[in-house]
């Protein structure tokens, strides 16, 4: 008999479940307020393949990763992602029909960016570190949310608008996106 899997659960307000790999190399689930520990298991249980596949996987990353940023590299990318992402949110928010608040720069571990109910938007500096049109499809999808606060078809037809290629960049970000995110200062 095999040993069980190991996962941690977060559970929101969402209504599907997800599953991921973290930067640190954990099984996170995301779940639903409402569902059961019964339910989660088999969930795991199910997808234990694609677990151990991409668990393997990160490990390969792990072994070639890039070094963590000194403090200089970090500040200079701070300073260029803090003059950048402005331009580009300004250049995207016209052609999508939209206007945004205060952007703010971070060293996030889980996410490139984020929009908030007020239009303010979040992105990650190490976006720089990525090819120049998936820091622009970033740009547009939290943009696009100023229109639909979700994941819906009417979302990504309007991100496709601007980005044609989106799943091209979203892939990008899922095969390169936790050496990157390894890249953080700790």
């Amino acid at each position: 008999m095999s040993a069980p899997l190991a996962y941690r659960v977060l559970r929101s307000r969402r209504k599907t479940v997800s599953l991921e790999i973290t930067p640190a190399g954990e099984v996170l689930i995301r779940a639903p307020l409402r569902a059961t520990e019964a339910s989660l298991r088999a969930f795991a249980e199910s997808r234990k393949d694609w677990i151990t596949r991409h668990l393997a996987l990160w490990r390969e990353r792990q072994a070639a990763a890039l070094p963590r940023l000194m403090p200089e590299e970090e500040a200079k990318l701070r300073h260029e992602a803090k003059l950048l992402f402005p331009r580009r949110a300004a250049h995207f928010a016209p052609l999508l029909g939209v206007d945004f608040g205060r952007i703010t720069v971070r060293g996030q571990h889980s996410r490139w960016g984020s929009c908030s109910a007020k239009g303010n938007l979040n992105f990650n500096y190490l976006l720089l570190l990525a090819p120049p049109e998936v820091l622009d499809y970033v740009v547009v999808h939290e943009l696009c949310h100023r229109k639909e606060m979700n994941h819906s078809k009417r979302f990504w037809a309007l991100v496709g608008s601007q980005i044609p290629d989106w799943r091209a960049k979203r892939a990008w970000l899922r095969e390169h996106g936790q050496a990157l995110m390894a890249r953080l200062p700790e």
